[in-house]
């Protein structure tokens, strides 16, 4: 059972993204222009996107992922194509229609196939995976949370689990502080800028009794965007 910070905490995320700013983020992950700022942060995205691609396999035949936090679909999308059978996940019913519509578009035909579901990522009942990815979906939690949720998430995962957080920084900590000067309904929910060391040792205690091991770790920064890519292996 989900803490209750961790469901307070999600019920404002899943407002946010399902009520507040959806054309923001859909025009964001698509081809239309955007505004300086924001063309960081899909630079960013798009780097960041691939760098986790590349630290799963490129035949994914056989392979069960979940995209936990999937938003519009695009890393699902591209999951698909090495064969994967993805279950994409975000607390977005309409980012997850969208999703399933520009997968639809792909006419992705004789590889993989995605699932499409609004919900949480840490419902037992999605089953077990071969690997799990979380891009920019737990950067919202603070780190008593992330290792809850990631807890929870290896107990149904046979290979890893790759995932982002907000590294803290001085840098970071400004763009954080500029980001308030946004109007209101365009903020995001406020990401928990966290420390590597405390979350390693909260990971360290929760992931290595289960035999767990850290992987490789890359960070992004581009202008307003900033993310730590972590990979754990079972």
């Amino acid at each position: 059972m989900q803490s209750s910070g961790y469901l307070q905490r999600r019920e404002q995320i899943e407002h946010y993204f399902d009520r507040t700013a959806v054309k923001a983020w859909e025009r964001l992950t698509s081809n239309a222009p955007v505004g300086r700022i924001r063309a960081t942060v899909r630079a960013g995205r798009e780097q960041m996107r691939s760098t986790l691609l590349s630290w799963l396999p490129q035949d994914m035949r056989g392979l069960r992922l979940l995209d936990a936090g999937c938003g519009t679909g695009a890393l699902a999308t591209e999951a698909a194509r090495r064969g994967a059978q993805v279950l994409a996940i975000d607390l977005s019913p309409t980012l997850v229609s969208l999703a399933a519509e520009r997968y639809a578009q792909q006419g992705i035909e004789g590889c993989g196939r995605v699932q499409f579901l609004a919900g949480d990522m840490l419902a037992d009942e999605l089953g077990a995976f071969d690997h799990v990815v979380a891009m920019d979906s737990l950067i919202h939690y603070d780190v008593p949370h992330m290792v809850e949720a990631l807890q929870r998430l290896s107990a149904r995962t046979r290979a890893s689990m790759v995932f982002t957080f907000a590294p803290r920084s001085p840098a970071l900590a400004l763009m954080h502080g500029l980001g308030r000067l946004f109007p209101r309904g365009d903020r995001s929910p406020s990401l928990t800028p966290v420390a590597e060391s405390v979350l390693r040792r909260g990971l360290e205690h929760g992931l290595a009794a289960g035999g767990w091991r850290e992987g490789r770790c890359s960070r992004v920064s581009s202008g307003f965007y900033t993310s730590q890519a972590w990979e754990w292996v079972a």
